[in-house]
């Protein structure tokens, strides 16, 4: 079975990357599904293998959850981006991304993990951090001015408990921008349209909140934005493969070979 944790993000990176995770197997040989949810974030895994090495993996937004049997080994660490940092790290418009795991070798010329990984997450992240920064020092300022745009854009997308978020006409307005060419920077950047972005955002708010003993799902989707729950109740499954009620239970749907 792997185990999950998270570590505290570098000070040199936490104005790229939200957060850092480790799986790790525990050598228990007990293996649970392995449940990849809707995530509009792009993220950086560096995966090493039984055999020593080391795989550096571009993972795309994911539109849609999967559930994998779950298999062992030695450390994945993944660095989930923070909205528009991926185009700038990766060098192509992220919509090439969507549902897609891509060795990072096919996006930067010659690159690849360290030769001897290990399995200490804390070295791994000590070799990746000089990595990322190396590769985002040769962004042009009007690149990093689009990342800093879309980030702003996300926030307000995204539902916090203080305030409700924007809608896209009068976002455009505040951040002195055409709808349109707010829309095209969230397909170069986010690889998501607005709306879709939203709509994961959302599934993600009933994930974080949901579970919990006497959750009332009625109040529990209008904290999410929904309509109502029935409104609820049909996104998330559409994403999510079940209905809340039954994902909750654990009544998963079957899993397939990562």
């Amino acid at each position: 079975m792997s185990t999950q944790s998270r570590m505290p993000v570098p000070g040199g990176l936490r104005r790229w990357v939200d957060d850092v995770t480790v799986l790790t197997a525990d050598g228990s040989g007990e293996r649970r599904p392995l449940v990849h949810v809707p995530d509009a974030a792009t993220s950086l895994v560096l995966r090493t293998t039984s055999s020593r090495q080391a795989d550096l993996l571009a993972v795309g937004p994911r539109t849609r959850a999967s559930y994998h049997a779950g298999k062992e080994f030695p450390l994945c660490l993944r660095l989930r981006l923070r909205p528009g940092v991926a185009r700038l790290l990766f060098g192509v418009p992220v919509r090439e991304l969507v549902d897609q795991v891509v060795p990072v070798s096919e996006l930067w010329a010659g690159a690849s993990g360290p030769t001897e990984p290990g399995t200490d997450p804390r070295r791994l992240l000590a070799y990746l951090e000089p990595v990322l920064l190396a590769r985002i020092a040769t962004a042009a300022g009007t690149e990093l001015a689009r990342s800093e745009l879309v980030r702003a854009a996300t926030e307000a997308l995204t539902d916090r408990p203080e305030r409700r978020r924007e809608r896209m006409p009068v976002l455009a307005r505040r951040l002195a921008v055409s709808e349109r060419h707010l829309r095209a920077l969230f397909a170069d950047c986010v690889g998501l349209s607005p709306k879709r972005f939203e709509r994961i955002a959302r599934v993600r708010g009933v994930l974080a909140r949901g579970g919990r003993p006497a959750t009332r799902w009625a109040q529990l989707a209008t904290t999410a934005g929904y309509y109502d729950q029935s409104h609820m109740s049909a996104e998330f499954s559409t994403m999510m493969g079940v209905p809340p009620v039954a994902y909750f239970a654990g009544r998963l749907p079957p899993t397939r070979r990562c």
